[in-house]
């Protein structure tokens, strides 16, 4: 059986290499998404400009239209992208309350810069399948959009 634990805690329960907070942790992912979000290939601006678009931070444009436009992307709008995606209203409402969350709520982006990369991983259509799976071999689980991947640590 999997370990059903976080495999990147240490006995100081933060996540190892990392700032000590949530919000910390937010603000570094969201300038490396800017990087991306301005970056000239299609491959590295699409994926952060889609969810720019689908959280409905910039509605008044389409994906063709914010591509075209992708040099004016700017930290506020991936901080509010990412708040939303975390499910609060926006990015203020996001970091009065993200630092008294556990580290865990914030495992999608990790596994998004490729922290978990060391592990085995078995994917998932949706969570609830993953936590099925999960409860007959163990493993830590990460939701990842409408997706779930079991992380699998000794």
């Amino acid at each position: 059986m999997w370990s059903t634990s976080h495999p990147l805690l240490n006995s100081t329960r933060t996540v190892s290499g990392e700032p000590g907070n949530n919000s910390e942790f937010l603000r570094r992912h969201a300038r490396r998404l800017v990087r991306n979000g301005r970056d000239a290939q299609p491959s590295k601006a699409l994926p952060v400009l889609r969810r720019v678009i689908d959280t409905g931070v910039m509605p008044e444009l389409s994906v063709t239209d914010l591509y075209a436009v992708r040099d004016t992307l700017q930290l506020k709008h991936v901080l509010h992208m990412l708040g939303r995606e975390l499910g609060f209203a926006g990015w203020e409402a996001c970091k009065q309350e993200i630092d008294r969350c556990g580290t865990e709520v914030l495992d999608r982006y990790r596994f998004e810069q490729g922290q978990f990369g060391d592990f085995r991983q078995n994917w998932f259509s949706d969570e609830q399948t993953a936590r099925e799976w999960q409860q007959q071999n163990g493993g830590y689980i990460v939701a990842y959009g409408k997706q779930a991947v079991a992380i699998l640590a000794d």
